[in-house]
């Protein structure tokens, strides 16, 4: 596995880029639309009909399959449309993160082509309302194709002595929860940014998106649920695995083990021995895990508000 990456974006991506300007007139919304194209998907032209009536600053459609041949006959009829597409294989996470850097608008919602996008999903007053309390990340509803509300509220909690993550599928307007479901949401793009944005060393797109969301509470940021927002999955929803493995001790390593003390974080040298005999690594790969994440966490120990203890303990007031 790569190290931690200690700057956004530091993985280049060999992509091909097709088309795509940006809308500079008066009444263009200050909010980039990323849509995610899952694997071996057909282009949805009714969506991008859609999301071009609602004034977006700009729109990057990422497609994962660099074999869809339908892309070019695609571009040529949307050319404000910027298409990426990767030529090599890359994550949820990491394609998130090219796009962000496609992208100038201060605001990007980040959707993927398995919901049903409807005309006018944001109008001018709505838009003002989400991004008027400038969090870090804003959280639609979801339903899905049932109708059936899906757990899009994630609070922290203590099993065994242990963290972990309860979901709650009712949704309160402005309620606070830990990350967003299925990467869907409305990111503040300079505070993605100053993140790091995702951990694109870590593949499991569970853990991968729970280290961001962690970490952006961890260093002061905020993620607030909303009712005025919600999309439905057309198809199924994604399975979520949470398979205890090398990912899984990545993200251990940078948001479980970390202590805050005196206005910065640290990684003592002792907390090696309890982290080795529960992880399931060898002797030389747990050490250059642990030591990885230790220069990780010293290169950003000021960005640090709070340890996870913290977090669980002060999760009401914050």
């Amino acid at each position: 596995m790569n190290t931690i990456p200690l700057t956004f974006n530091e993985h280049e991506i060999n992509r091909t880029v097709i088309g795509g300007y940006q809308n500079n007139s008066e009444s263009t919304l200050n909010i980039s639309v990323v849509l995610l194209n899952s694997s071996g998907s057909h282009f949805k032209v009714n969506v991008f009909d859609n999301l071009l009536k609602c004034n977006f600053r700009s729109i990057v459609s990422v497609e994962h399959d660099p074999k869809n041949f339908a892309i070019d006959d695609v571009a040529k009829k949307y050319p404000s449309i910027k298409f990426i597409v990767p030529l090599e294989k890359a994550n949820d996470g990491e394609l998130i993160n090219l796009a962000m850097s496609e992208v100038d608008a201060d605001y990007v919602l980040v959707l993927r082509d398995n919901l049903y996008i409807p005309s006018g999903i944001i109008l001018p007053n709505l838009a003002e309302r989400l991004i008027k309390d400038n969090y870090y990340c804003v959280v639609p509803r979801l339903i899905d194709s049932g109708k059936n509300s899906i757990p899009v509220q994630f609070i922290p909690s203590v099993e065994k002595k242990h963290f972990t993550v309860e979901g709650i599928a009712s949704v309160t307007d402005g309620i606070k929860t830990i990350f967003p479901f299925d990467f869907v949401a409305l990111y503040n793009r300079k505070k993605f940014i100053n993140l790091g944005g995702f951990d694109y060393t870590i593949q499991n797109p569970y853990w991968q998106n729970l280290d961001l969301g962690l970490r952006s509470w961890l260093w002061g940021e905020q993620t607030r649920l909303t009712t005025m927002l919600h999309f439905s999955y057309i198809d199924e929803i994604p399975l979520v695995e949470k398979e205890i493995n090398l990912d899984y001790l990545r993200y251990h390593l940078k948001n479980e083990l970390p202590k805050y003390k005196n206005d910065s974080a640290y990684v003592s040298r002792l907390s090696f021995f309890g982290f080795k005999n529960h992880s399931s690594c060898g002797l030389l790969e747990a050490r250059r895990q642990f030591n990885d994440a230790r220069k990780w966490v010293e290169r950003n120990k000021y960005k640090f508000k709070m340890d996870l203890t913290q977090f669980i303990e002060n999760w009401s007031s914050l």
